[in-house]
Parts: C-alpha cells; sequence; structure tokens
C-alpha cells in the first residue's frame, strides 16, 4: 500500500500510525523549510497548487491521496484534483469534492445552504461601502463584519458603534455583517466516507468577545457540559448538517449557543482539519486523521468507531513560554514527538514554539486541573 500525502505541517500525526500498518508514504509540500519532511519514505518539494502533486500521484502509482491541508485557500483546488483523480483513474482522494467546498469556503454561500436546509444561524446581510453612505442599512449594534472568505478571525470585527463600520468599510469595501450572539462556541468534528457519517464529541470553545479574543488564546473543553444542551443532541444535529452538505473526509461544524434564548445558531462549516482535533482525540479516544487513513485503506468502518468512542474529559489551554523552558520534556520526549499518550503522559503539546498548546485526557475536570497543576504549566 502506497500513500501521497500533502502538507508536511500535519503528516508528524499520521506518520507513525502508517509506519505501523506497513504503508510506504510520499509527502509532496511546497515549503522547503517546512518540518516533518523526513518521517515520510519520500518527499517532493513542489509549487503551490495541486498540479504536481497530481503527476507524482499518478507517476508512482500510489494507492489514495490524503491531503493534509489546515487552510481554506487550496481546498478548492483540491476537489477539482480529487474529481478528476477519482473519476478519470479511479485514484481516491479523502478530502470534500467541488460543492461540499464551494460552499464551506465561501461564507455567503454557507449562509445560504443554512437557510435553504431551514438551519438556524444568526441573521446576516451583505453590505458595501456605497450602501452604508447612503444609509440604506439600519443596523442594531454590536455587529459582527466578515469576509466572505478567511479563517481564524482573519478579516473578523465586531462594530460596536457606526465608527466601527466606516472604519471597517474602509479596509473592504464589501462586507457581510452578522448578528451578534452573546454565548457559547461549540464545534463537533464529524467524519464521513462513502456516504457513512461518524459525529465525535462536543467541543466548548470558550464564550463570544465584545473584542474577539482569537480562539487559540481561549482555554477549551470537552465534552461540552452546558445546562439544557446534550452531548448526543449536538453530535447527531452536527450530522444532519454534514449528511445535507455531502463532505468527505473530516469537517467540522461550528456553532453559538445563546443561553438565555437556549438557542443554537451554525455559524461555520470547515471540510479540513480541524484545529480542535487533538480535544476531539483526547476526549473520544478516535484520532480523526489515523480516520482518513482507514479511509484511504479501505478500512473506514463507522459501527466499530461508534463502538471505540469513549467518554474522557479533555482540557485545552495555551502554554505558557516559561512553561516550555521549566519542562524540557514537553519537546524532548520520544512519546511527546509520536504524539502519544500514555498513564505516565496523558498530555499532547502542539502548535509552534511560540504558540504552543496542551491538551490533556482525564476522568473528569478536577483531575485535569490536577495533571495542570502537577505539570507546573501555570504559576498558580
Amino acid at each position: 500500500m502506497k500513500i501521497l500525502f500533502i502538507g508536511a505541517r500535519l503528516f508528524n500525526e499520521v506518520a507513525n500510525f502508517v509506519k505501523s500498518k506497513g504503508i510506504e508514504t510520499i509527502l509532496t509540500e511546497s515549503n522547503p523549510y517546512s518540518p516533518n519532511l523526513d518521517l515520510a519514505d519520500e518527499y517532493h518539494i513542489v509549487p503551490r497548487g495541486m498540479e504536481k502533486p497530481k503527476e507524482i500521484a499518478l507517476s508512482n502509482d500510489v494507492d489514495a491521496v490524503i491531503p493534509l491541508i489546515g487552510i481554506d485557500k487550496p481546498l478548492p483546488e483540491v476537489a477539482v484534483m480529487k474529481e478528476e483523480l477519482e473519476k478519470n483513474h479511479d485514484l481516491p482522494v479523502v478530502a470534500s469534492g467541488n460543492r461540499a467546498t464551494e460552499i464551506s469556503t465561501d461564507k455567503y454561500q454557507t449562509k445560504k445552504f443554512l437557510a435553504e436546509n431551514k438551519i438556524k444561524t444568526p441573521v446576516y446581510a451583505e453590505i458595501t461601502k456605497d450602501q452604508y453612505n447612503k444609509g440604506s442599512e439600519k443596523l442594531d449594534y454590536p455587529v459582527v463584519l466578515k469576509q466572505q472568505e478567511g479563517q481564524g478571525g482573519v478579516g473578523v470585527k465586531i462594530a460596536l458603534s457606526p465608527d466601527d463600520l466606516t472604519e471597517y468599510l474602509e479596509l473592504y469595501p464589501q462586507a457581510m455583517m452578522e448578528e451578534y450572539v452573546n454565548g457559547a462556541e461549540i464545534s463537533v468534528e464529524v467524519l464521513r466516507w462513502n456516504n457513512k457519517s461518524v459525529p465525535l464529541v462536543s467541543v466548548y470553545k470558550g464564550e463570544t468577545t465584545l473584542i474577539g479574543t482569537h480562539p487559540l488564546e481561549k482555554t477549551r473543553c470537552a465534552p461540552v457540559n452546558i445546562e439544557y444542551l446534550d452531548n448526543q443532541d449536538l453530535r447527531m444535529y452536527a450530522k444532519k448538517i454534514i449528511d445535507r452538505l455531502d463532505t468527505n473526509g473530516t469537517a467540522e461544524v461550528e456553532f453559538i449557543y445563546d443561553p438565555e434564548k437556549r438557542e443554537l445558531n451554525t455559524l461555520e462549516i470547515n471540510t479540513r482539519p480541524s484545529g480542535t482535533r487533538f480535544l476531539t482525540f483526547c476526549a473520544s479516544n478516535i484520532n480523526p486523521l489515523h480516520q482518513l487513513v482507514n479511509m484511504a485503506t479501505g478500512e473506514w468502518n463507522p459501527q466499530k468507531i461508534e463502538r471505540e468512542i469513549r467518554d474522557y474529559c479533555a482540557l485545552e489551554m495555551p502554554l505558557p513560554p516559561e512553561s516550555l523552558s521549566r519542562n524540557p520534556q514537553f519537546r524532548n520526549d520520544e512519546n511527546q514527538k509520536k504524539q502519544i499518550l500514555t498513564l505516565e503522559k496523558p498530555y499532547i503539546i502542539h502548535g509552534p514554539e511560540k504558540a504552543s498548546r496542551i491538551t490533556i485526557r482525564s476522568q473528569d475536570m478536577n483531575e485535569s486541573l490536577k495533571i495542570i497543576k502537577n505539570l507546573k504549566v501555570i504559576d498558580k
């Protein structure tokens, strides 16, 4: 068995797993200084885009292609490649196709998809600089301003006043403005292949804030523990959305829950590896990226995954730089490099050194807090 992986940054999360299965690996990457290149049996530095990876896949007679791409911009090209390789060469590409990708990478299209499927989402409208200057938009502040494309908070601003909106429209002449919902940010990752879906665990990502705190600066946990919200109901709701979108591989549905109104709003759908995948893994014991490999090898078994889902508590928080210096084992331990959880090491360190995070598995939140204290992650 031979698999082509596209993208080196996440490859360390699957390298040990594919090696244990005796799978030969080829890796393509556009950045010659990217980490993890030497973890593959063979790697190629290629131009940006999918033409060269497609050529390498065909010339090396691989059995499947797995894009390990955590950003939106290349996904439309991946979808085009998927259609060609699967249709013309019977070569599976573990990623979403054209329709799902077009919808998920375009915030306007996502909103239309949610509306057409009667899925509750915050009220929104499109606005241009000229339109606003004519006074045609009457707003109740605060409102969330977004661009058609973008992720990780890029191009997002919470406008508290008309002056904020004017300032934003000087930078971006066109925007989507969305009702601001005060509440809990939640997401659910869903695996889908061969028309079968398995929703994993619900993840609590913190509260919405008027200052627009970046997701990576928040402490997060799983599963969700909020009054009137049931983890199983959240899983099934995310599954319904993903089934209607008809994704492939892994996808994430993002929600906001308003505790006063007891309303769940769907915000976005991401058809790529999720930034909460470590929480998902630690809480459910299902590694989403490993499942992409199982999809490629024909070992994808939704019933088996459902049976193997566990009910752990997972806690994730930013790792202060001083904590890294106090604990050199965070970076040097062999199990850490392979991102393996053990009874002696029930945590994973991930992310670049200047923005590292720690994700802990335990039986309950009290145990997680004890582990944080024992590891001296924080001073208090």
